[in-house]
């Protein structure tokens, strides 16, 4: 595994290469990024993994302090994998930023950016899409591995690639890998206390119970209200939201929707916030 840290570096590597596959991370890296790793290497000859903590997608600045920074163990952990990605590319801020991050950002979330996750973090999609825009430049991959966890960035990543890629770069989305509790697995996780970590749980609890519910002919809108109450129920757990929507739009849906259909959590957990999502098919109703 080689390790870069400039653009020049990286396309003097991968000019020649063909099948390149791009996993973006911010670092601190556990086994849900390691799956995503393993995912590339299935869908490309030579894989690139970057780890960048992004300035700008950060609205809180205090966030963007703590949020963990391992760099020497991040590569001694993929170094130590059976096969280890190609490239590890690490850039600094000035790389990526050249002329100072306080320079406006081109605006393109769009309404999206400014629901759900855009309204606790005002910007956020903004500078996540800058940034990924800049990584597909520098990175040029014919496939790009994103983790399922991170809906919305999901959603509005394969927007991007529409739009500013011509659909050129095919987005791989991957399973949420889970610890044995079924709590997502997340950077942030290694804030939590032992009694967060025991509290987290509830939010795929609760999205999995009101998924029953509504298999079983619930309207949505009831089943969505008992989920609410099944995380409010636990003291350690703030509610941001919790939200069905169309997955194919991302719109929100109503009670007589039929098709795929995904549930949207964001909570606060014993003061670490924290996401998840689950995908199920909702059938018509007779």
């Amino acid at each position: 595994m080689k390790v870069i840290h400039t653009v020049s570096e990286l396309r003097a590597e991968l000019d020649s290469e063909t099948n390149v596959g791009f996993v973006p991370t911010m670092g601190a890296l556990h086994d849900g990024h390691l799956a995503l790793i393993e995912l590339a290497q299935r869908e490309a000859d030579v894989v690139v993994v970057s780890i960048f903590v992004n300035p700008t997608q950060f609205t809180d600045d205090q966030d963007f302090a703590k949020y963990p920074r391992t760099l020497a163990a991040d590569i001694e952990r993929l170094e130590s994998l059976t096969k280890t990605p190609d490239i590890l590319f690490a850039p600094s801020v000035d790389e990526v930023y050249p002329d100072g991050i306080g320079q406006p950002l081109a605006p393109r979330a769009g309404a999206l950016g400014s629901v759900f996750e855009g309204v606790s973090r005002p910007g956020h999609f903004e500078g996540m899409l800058h940034v990924v825009s800049w990584f597909f430049q520098a990175v040029r991959p014919q496939v790009a591995v994103f983790g399922a966890k991170d809906a919305q960035q999901l959603f509005l990543v394969k927007r991007l690639v529409h739009r500013e890629f011509s659909d050129q770069i095919r987005i791989v989305e991957a399973e949420t890998v889970r610890s044995q509790s079924m709590l997502a697995l997340s950077s942030r996780n290694s804030r939590l206390s032992p009694s967060g970590l025991a509290a987290a749980p509830v939010l795929f609890e609760a999205m999995v119970n009101a998924e029953e519910l509504i298999t079983e002919g619930i309207a949505p809108s009831i089943a969505l209200e008992s989920a609410r109450k099944q995380i409010e129920s636990q003291p350690l757990a703030k509610l941001d939201y919790l939200a069905l929507v169309n997955k194919e739009n991302f719109a929100p849906i109503a009670d007589d929707f039929s098709g795929l259909a995904q549930m949207l959590v964001a909570a606060v957990v014993d003061g670490v916030r924290l996401i998840d999502n689950i995908s199920f098919y909702i059938q018509e109703q007779e």
